[in-house]
């Protein structure tokens, strides 16, 4: 019965030990739990890739993840590891490493990293975790690798689409992006929207939620207009410009959109990271674009 209660209390402070955190110069607690293998410690020059994710204590409220979605790359370098945050205990990891760490509101605010608000309020906490996903030394194979995590979210993102339209039973047009369009009216066929036009559109933006985020279409706001779209100028999300192709003027659907082809990972006011959209849109008029003709009596470049 002795040895038996020895052996328990002898586990107790055992397991007590390998889950006990430490601190940081800066006085962050963090728990490092190594992965398996024989991997080298970080070193100065390589590239991180990880996943990284922080939530507010007191409601359990996840404040940002790239869990589910793209990781984090960014180079190491040990002159900008920064203080009171993971980063400050980063050389300690290996690839593998999984990091467990609390950062105080209070010293949040007293380092003017953070301002008290609704959500961020004095003694509470936010809890981060990390995972060292892979270590590069060229930015090469930073650049392939990202590049594949990209093309893995939008076919997240397409799949979820297609499970939502399937769910509502709305049949659409799939583009080869990845856009699907609803036509109600494809409008005038003889004058249909390319990189040659300016489509002038009233439209309302929601989620898959059905939440509006933004719309033009206001009947009791006279100074309401369409908003003038110059095709293949860059000016609104690639997925507005890849779903308008498929209208001409007087032309109605709606379009839903991958986030890799509206915002992607950053977040637009109420819009969220890595949020799929949907619009609905009316083409109020398609108009072509002005040609700039050169200057005659301006010098050709090289010459």
């Amino acid at each position: 019965m002795i040895k038996s209660t020895l052996k328990l209390a002898f586990a107790i402070v055992l397991f007590a030990s390998c889950n006990q955190f430490e601190k940081a110069p800066s006085g962050m607690p963090y728990k490092i739990t190594h992965g398996s293998g024989n991997e080298k410690k970080l070193e100065q020059g390589q590239f991180v890739k990880l996943n990284l994710e922080y939530k507010l204590k007191s409601k359990d409220t996840t404040l940002s993840t790239t869990y589910g979605v793209i990781p984090v790359y960014f180079p190491i370098d040990t002159a900008r590891l920064g203080k009171y945050t993971f980063t400050e205990i980063l050389m300690k990891c290996k690839k593998g490493d999984k990091v467990e760490f609390s950062l105080s509101i209070d010293t949040l605010v007293k380092m003017n990293v953070l301002q008290f608000n609704e959500i961020f309020k004095a003694k509470d906490i936010i809890i981060g975790r990390a995972e060292i996903l892979n270590v590069f030394t060229d930015v090469a194979k930073v650049d392939a690798d990202y590049k594949l995590e990209q093309e893995a979210e939008k076919a997240r993102e397409v799949k979820a689409i297609e499970a939502y339209l399937a769910k509502n039973k709305i049949t659409a047009v799939k583009s080869a992006e990845g856009v699907f369009v609803v036509v109600k009216e494809i409008g005038d066929k003889t004058n249909l929207i390319d990189s040659t036009k300016i489509a002038s559109v009233n439209y309302k933006g929601y989620n898959f939620k059905g939440e509006t985020f933004d719309t033009n279409i206001k009947p009791n706001d006279p100074t309401a207009k369409p908003y003038d779209v110059k095709i293949g100028a860059g000016g609104v999300i690639p997925g507005w410009e890849i779903g308008l192709k498929y209208f001409g003027k007087g032309g109605k659907g709606s379009i839903y959109i991958p986030a890799m082809l509206a915002y992607g990972p950053q977040a637009n006011g109420t819009i969220k990271a890595y949020e799929n959209l949907a619009f609905d849109i009316e083409i109020a008029d398609v108009t072509k674009q002005s040609v700039v003709k050169p200057n005659a009596l301006a010098p050709v470049p090289g010459q």
